[in-house]
């Protein structure tokens, strides 16, 4: 087991790695070929900045596979603004019955929605139930990511 820092203020990737009981050494062993223990050291203390291969390698060693949705919403720039930040959960069946209540509020509101879009166009009277359907669409897309990242970490722990 790896000795934790007391340093404040840690980083995501640094309190993941910690939190799996790596130390740096070992960590930078699971990542030989990608990450160097002095580039890591670096990484975590924000000497330098992260590189999408670089959170792809602490991903895979650490099997946290949301690390790259972290890093895509709060440190790529065009992720900042496009990617949704996926919420975790370690319980298969709450991503599940929150996947299915969403789709059945979409699938009751689907009528308005081909109402709305058989024209092309969005107008102003319609905006208000385009934007809670896009609401439960956003949802949607965020219960089916957060499902196949929980089947990716479940199917590396099998490994």
């Amino acid at each position: 087991m790896g000795k934790s820092s007391t340093k404040e203020n840690k980083s995501i990737y640094q309190l993941v790695r910690e939190g799996k009981g790596y130390s740096r050494a070992q960590a930078a062993d699971l990542m030989t070929g990608y990450i160097e223990e002095y580039r890591l050291v670096r990484l975590e203390n924000g000497d330098v900045s992260l590189q999408p291969a670089d959170v792809l390698a602490m991903s895979k060693a650490y099997n946290k596979p949301e690390l790259r949705n972290y890093y895509c919403t709060h440190e790529c720039p065009i992720g900042k603004i496009d990617a949704p930040q996926v919420k975790m959960n370690s319980d298969i069946h709450e991503l599940l019955v929150n996947m299915l209540l969403s789709l059945e509020a979409v699938n009751s509101n689907k009528m308005r929605l081909m109402e709305i879009l058989a024209d092309g166009k969005i107008q102003s009277d319609e905006i208000e139930d385009f934007e809670k359907i896009e609401k439960e669409l956003e949802h949607i897309s965020m219960a089916v990511e957060s499902i196949q990242l929980w089947c990716e970490r479940a199917k590396n722990e099998n490994k």
